[in-house]
């Protein structure tokens, strides 16, 4: 018995039937059922029929390099898929059985068929890993993967992610790389083994915007509950806003940038509403230097200065998220005052801009050298301050202006 026969297996009165997939430990068997669910049975007191071997193949196509290429067609354009993990890039797992995934650029294309004929296509794995475990220097290993492919010829980059930590790393590469190509991150919010994972729409509406004249770091992701249209949501603006619906990001303070809408025969759309950076209107650049020991603090009544000051020990900077229009307890104005660090104000509010001029406390803070955020997202915040303090010699002025769209010049929703 070997992972790609086909098997049944009888435990507890249940009868199980489809393709056996490697499993991650000796004590379990996973089958992949024929409606496409997995199934994890334990190997104790199981009894297992071989009806078929080697059904399907379960070997990989990974190259040493950790890069793939299919056969090109000159008259299509080159879109480079850039793996880090996440539920997108399980559908290699769950056609594999692997824990870890082998990505490339054919495995996508079993994954997602329907990509076939809109591009050529480069596959390229920098991580494989949870989104949670995501880190600045993988941001780093990203941002030189990515550069290294559009150097290489590619006319647009996808980058498959986890969603929990999208935001993060789409802020990060939108501030590291000048870009004259689209660099479209994707994810998906249910797997491939679900009826209803979004994975399929998803990264084809993403190949859609890697092949598009918007030449900025994108998020690409359903727009609403329907299989119709994805969102193009800047890569600076946009936040995951719930836990699990497939509609889960949403632009913060305006709708997306652009919008594709999908056609499951191929006659898929892409829109945009606002202004954007035009396809090889900047020459391709690299600034990846950060200093990684910035912390994001949310204050909360009673909230003791102690975690501000132990906070501070042991960071470059720090980037509180405010009440309202960028406030804390007063207490804390003399210990923000005390630090020889930036500190950049947010605010918990999800739209609006920190304003420290209206009220008291905000007056002080100023006073006290706090950097208002404008109308940054706290995480957007926190992500360009650990890149302003390796590649800019005036914070300060840099936090305030925009660097890759993640500041609005007016606080006026819904353009």
């Amino acid at each position: 018995m070997n992972a790609g026969d086909r098997v049944r297996v009888e435990r507890a009165a249940q009868t199980y039937e489809g393709v056996l997939l490697p499993s991650s430990t000796p004590e379990h068997l996973v089958v992949k059922l024929d409606g496409g669910y997995n199934v994890g049975i334990d190997r104790e007191d199981a009894s297992v029929d071989v009806l078929e071997s080697d059904v399907y193949d379960v070997e990989s196509a990974q190259d040493e390099q950790g890069q793939s290429a299919i056969e090109f067609d000159d008259d299509l354009p080159t879109v480079s898929l850039i793996s880090t993990g996440g539920t997108i890039a399980s559908t290699v797992d769950y056609r594999t059985g692997a824990v870890t995934a082998q990505f490339d650029a054919e495995d996508v294309l079993r994954a997602v068929p329907d990509l076939a004929g809109m591009a050529n296509y480069r596959g390229r794995v920098v991580a494989n890993i949870l989104s949670e475990n995501m880190t600045p220097a993988v941001w780093q290993e990203l941002a030189q993967a990515v550069h290294e492919e559009i150097e290489a010829g590619a006319d647009g980059i996808v980058v498959m992610h986890g969603t929990d930590t999208m935001q993060y790393s789409a802020s990060a590469l939108a501030f590291m790389l000048d870009t004259p190509v689209p660099i479209v991150f994707t994810g998906s919010q249910r797997s491939a083994d679900r009826p209803s994972s979004d994975n399929v729409m998803n990264a084809v509406s993403a190949v859609e915007a890697a092949t598009s004249d918007c030449a900025e770091v994108l998020v690409c992701m359903h727009a609403d509950e329907s299989d119709d249209r994805c969102a193009l949501h800047r890569g600076t603006r946009v936040r995951k806003n719930h836990t699990s619906r497939r509609d889960a990001f949403e632009t913060v303070g305006a709708k997306p940038l652009g919008e594709v809408d999908y056609d499951i025969d191929g006659e898929s759309t892409v829109t945009f509403r606002r202004a954007y950076t035009e396809r090889d209107s900047v020459d391709l650049a690299l600034h990846d230097d950060i200093e990684t020991d910035v912390e994001l603090l949310k204050f909360s009544p009673g909230m003791d200065t102690a975690l501000l000051e132990t906070a501070a020990e042991s960071s470059d900077g720090i980037v509180i998220e405010g009440t309202g229009l960028g406030h804390v307890n007063t207490d804390w104005i003399g210990t923000i005052e005390d630090l020889d660090i930036p500190v950049v104000m947010t605010s918990q509010c999800l739209e609006g801009r920190v304003c420290d001029r209206v009220y008291d406390t905000g007056r002080d803070l100023l006073d006290a050298g706090v950097i208002e955020g404008e109308d940054m997202l706290p995480g957007t915040a926190k992500v360009k301050l650990m890149w302003a303090l390796a590649n800019s010699d005036d914070v300060a002025d840099t936090m305030q202006e925009p660097q890759a769209g993640e500041i609005q010049q007016r606080s006026t929703p819904w353009l």
